[in-house]
């Protein structure tokens, strides 16, 4: 007995009904999973508000750096704002705390650093400059000393850097200005140098120096102009011409007049500041 076979248009419309109903599913898939997300969203949404302020306060008390004893905080190891133990923080005061460096200590230390290496250098410069000037036969014409402005050499004028009345730099004194500049020039010496120019107070009236003024002066330029021609840096330098202002001896005697006229060279320290006129 055989078993007819539905006809083929029947068959055709019942596979495409079938597929006409596969939509509900992942309709109802989709359905499922917002009602999930709408009640994970409904659940994170219940804030303790009480406990929410006790955070909020906690962490503006921690960026602040204002830590107050007796309050609860997380900085101090209580359990606010989350019921669970906290580790226990040692209170710090920051008003008690000093810093281990400070801009202010460090400039300090870099100072006394200076100085100790300017007076370092200077009594070295001294030393050498007596003995050249001893073993040379030029101790009784340069004297040095060194005082709160530095190291001075002094260099006495009469029959070693200039004839009376003269500004132009004698052959004999070249030798003990090429020993200073070498010594100035050296890699660790950067101190200011300032060439001062002295008199005695006898007038001069020349058609060249109307007066010391201008003597002093030109003398202190010859001597800086040699300086420069040594390497020392033009920056490092200075000068000045006082005349018969500044005697270290009396003038009323031929030996405290010839005291007088003289060149000072002044390595300055570094830490040295002119007295504001």
């Amino acid at each position: 007995m055989s078993v007819m076979a539905p006809p083929k248009g029947r068959k055709r419309i019942e596979d495409a009904a079938d597929n006409d109903d596969r939509w509900l599913l992942t309709y109802s898939d989709m359905i499922t999973l917002l009602m999930a997300l709408f009640i994970v969203m409904w659940s994170i949404s219940s804030v303790n508000i009480a406990k929410f302020d006790e955070l909020k306060a906690s962490l503006k008390s921690a960026f602040s750096g204002k830590v107050l004893p007796g309050n609860d905080s997380v900085l101090t190891g209580q359990t606010a704002p989350f019921d669970q133990d906290g580790t226990p923080v040692q209170m710090i005061n920051p008003v008690d705390q000093q810093p281990i460096f400070s801009m202010k200590s460090i400039s300090a230390s870099i100072t006394q650093s200076a100085a100790r290496q300017d007076t370092e250098n200077l009594k070295h410069i001294q030393q050498e400059v007596e003995r050249y000037a001893q073993q040379h036969g030029f101790a009784s014409e340069v004297r040095t000393t060194i005082n709160e402005r530095g190291l001075v050499v002094r260099l006495l004028t009469d029959k070693v850097l200039f004839d009376s009345g003269s500004a132009v730099l004698q052959p004999q004194g070249l030798p003990l200005l090429g020993e200073i500049s070498r010594l100035l020039t050296r890699a660790d010496i950067v101190n200011p140098v300032r060439v001062e120019g002295n008199t005695d107070d006898v007038p001069i009236h020349s058609a060249v120096y109307p007066s010391n003024w201008e003597l002093s002066t030109a003398r202190a330029d010859a001597v800086l102009e040699f300086l420069l021609g040594k390497g020392v840096k033009p920056k490092r330098l200075s000068v000045a011409g006082y005349g018969e202002q500044n005697p270290i001896a009396s003038n009323a005697t031929a030996a405290g007049r010839s005291t007088n006229r003289r060149v000072d060279l002044v390595i300055l320290r570094r830490s040295f500041k002119p007295a504001s006129s």
